[in-house]
């Protein structure tokens, strides 16, 4: 029998062909991506489109293939872990108004690769949470490839556990009382800022823990 192990993703180059009774078709890999994923307005292929947004300006291998059904999204190269989540008030298909914006906050049951099965308890797996929105409101020149379009709402993942509305989903508005919009060329360094008050709290609560030692 053969293994039933992970099978590990290598990063494809798109010429790869299909094939059929050991005879190369015509069609290759990036005819499938160019028909699968050139709607980059769709909330599935928008939301792939800003992890690479966000990976880029973290500066992570971009070498390394995305991995599907991680505990959190990305990991930068000094180790924090990021969940990235997108909306747009633009959307592929027609519409009577914009898009209202909100992001999910859920804490989720993450894959535990080495039991092979979902952890028991549901929580936040990232240390920061980064909301990015393609703000762009004009159909005719909406372009998810240009930055300007976009901007950048960075959450520290103590703040979410802290945020007192709703621990489900958070909007625009909510967003913006808690923390300001960055651009793309400020977003590692906000990244860095916010993972940085995790550590703050960690350290507080480990000195209240030294100080009074349970009996």
């Amino acid at each position: 029998m053969s293994s039933l192990e992970r099978i590990e993703a290598s990063l494809k180059v798109g010429q790869e062909n299909f094939s059929y009774n050991n005879q190369a078709s015509s069609h290759t890999l990036i005819d499938f991506w160019r028909w699968s994923a050139s709607s980059i307005l769709s909330n599935t292929t928008r939301g792939h489109l800003a992890e690479f947004i966000v990976a880029t300006a973290t500066n992570i291998d971009i070498k390394q293939a995305r991995v599907e059904w991680d505990a959190y999204d990305l990991l930068t190269p000094g180790g924090i872990k990021i969940e990235v989540k997108s909306a747009a008030y633009l959307l592929s298909w027609k519409q009577d108004e914009f898009s209202k914006i909100s992001f999910s906050i859920k804490p989720t049951r993450p894959w535990d690769w080495e039991l092979n099965k979902r952890a028991p308890i549901a929580k936040r797996s990232a240390d920061v949470y980064v909301f990015c929105l393609l703000h762009h409101a004009d159909k005719a020149t909406i372009d998810p490839l240009n930055m300007d379009q976009w901007e950048f709402y960075v959450l520290a993942t103590e703040e979410l556990n802290n945020y007192k509305r709703s621990q489900h989903s958070i909007t625009l508005n909510s967003l913006k009382r808690l923390t300001n919009a960055v651009k793309f060329d400020r977003l590692y360094q906000e990244i860095k800022i916010k993972n940085s008050l995790n550590c703050q709290s960690l350290c507080t609560y480990s000195n209240v823990e030294s100080q009074n030692p349970s009996e």
